[in-house]
């Protein structure tokens, strides 16, 4: 097998020139037809799923593609590129819809923000809040994933309660997976309820952060919640089922965490630990917050931790850091909705790119059915079309 590896352009230009003649008889022009197919639209569907592929997955601004496009003999305006994306995120709007549905059916829902920056972002009079967030959430269902961007002036506690009113009423309540930040929570007065667990890695982190200072007390503590982590691993090298996975770790990590427990108050009840230290702060983060530390230990299906949606995160700091903030809340709202479909993609292993030049491609097939076009199974679905017998 004998690769070939050729530069070109991100989004590349083909100029046709139709002939033109005159009759010398009538003075009648005559222009030569066109290729099928070209004259219908300057930007086909591959560009607009190209340009958002590097604005919203791969944080390359506006701007900056206009001046590459350019520098290789190719007009790539920035105003055209987000009427391109605009116009493509209006087409396929079913697919997200269909995406938020499902994700409130999941069994386990990661949520998280970071802060995010739009210039022109109107508040309710009433709304005294001044921060901007975007809310990263991944739904965990039996064969899928599905990330979800929101950005605003809501916290993601606020969005997830969104999203959860959605959920069928016969379904049993979703394990959230968060921080233990209050306003990643729903408020009680949402109505929504869930099955609290909060994130083993950042109380971790805490005692990686003064480790320096204590190294005996926090090689003690990482060595025994690396413990955790080594049979949570075996567990998914194993294909282990929820339930089994709940067993291993009750017989295993459960009394790993009992020890600790107790070393974690002994620290404190016996003053052998400062409680205004560092190491006294990351003590007493564990403590307070044990319960929803310890779900994975009471319920089948609770994660360690909330890495996934950290990850998913990324993805909004890398736009935030690379073009700097939204101009507006619609702008803001398109990111979102690409970011949605992208990181989903990439979660459930499909190819981003293809599928948002099938989603534009069979635009109306989504619009009626789109539960049929979504990352995991859209394949199938075309592959279904292409078998189907002419009606004919």
């Amino acid at each position: 097998m004998l690769v070939r590896i050729v530069g070109q352009a991100l989004l590349a230009a083909t100029v046709y020139s139709l002939e033109r003649l005159r009759c010398g008889a009538c003075g009648q022009v005559f222009t030569a037809q066109e290729p099928e197919g070209v004259g219908a639209q300057r930007y086909d569907e591959t560009a607009a799923a190209m340009i958002a592929q590097l604005k919203y997955g791969a944080g390359t601004p506006f701007y900056r593609l206009e001046q590459l496009e350019k520098q290789l003999g190719i007009p790539l305006p920035a105003a055209t590129q987000w009427e391109i994306v605009e116009e493509a995120a209006q087409l396929i709007k079913p697919a997200r819809d269909e995406l938020i549905r499902q994700a409130a059916q999941g069994t386990v829902v990661h949520n998280d923000d970071t802060s995010m920056r739009v210039l022109r972002l109107k508040r309710d009079p009433s709304d005294e809040r001044t921060g901007v967030f975007t809310s990263g959430i991944v739904s965990v269902g039996q064969d899928w994933k599905i990330a979800l961007y929101f950005t605003g002036g809501l916290h993601a506690g606020e969005n997830i309660a969104g999203l959860l009113k959605q959920r069928r009423t016969e379904l049993p309540s979703p394990i959230q997976m968060c921080d233990a930040l209050s306003r990643n929570v729903p408020r009680l007065s949402s109505g929504v309820k869930i099955l609290l667990a909060n994130c083993l890695a950042h109380g971790r982190r805490q005692f990686v952060e003064v480790a320096e200072n204590f190294p005996s007390e926090c090689r003690y503590v990482l060595e025994m919640l690396g413990h955790v982590y080594g049979h949570d691993a075996e567990a998914r090298e194993r294909g282990l089922t929820p339930d089994e996975r709940l067993r291993l770790h009750q017989d295993r990590s459960g009394p790993v965490m009992d020890q600790l427990y107790g070393w974690l108050e002994a620290q404190l009840a016996e003053r052998r630990t400062e409680p205004n230290s560092g190491l006294g702060q990351a003590i007493m983060y564990l403590l307070r917050h044990w319960l929803p530390l310890t779900l994975f230990l009471r319920k089948a299906g609770a994660p360690l931790d909330n890495n996934i949606v950290e990850r998913s995160l990324k993805r909004a700091v890398l736009h935030r850091k690379n073009a700097l903030f939204y101009r507006t809340l619609n702008g803001a709202q398109v990111g979102d909705f690409f970011m949605s479909l992208i990181h989903t993609c990439q979660l459930c292993g499909a190819n981003s790119f293809d599928y948002l030049i099938e989603l534009q491609r069979h635009a109306q097939e989504l619009a009626a059915c789109p539960v049929e076009w979504m990352p995991w199974n859209y394949r199938e679905t075309l592959a279904r079309s292409v078998n189907l017998p002419d009606p004919a």
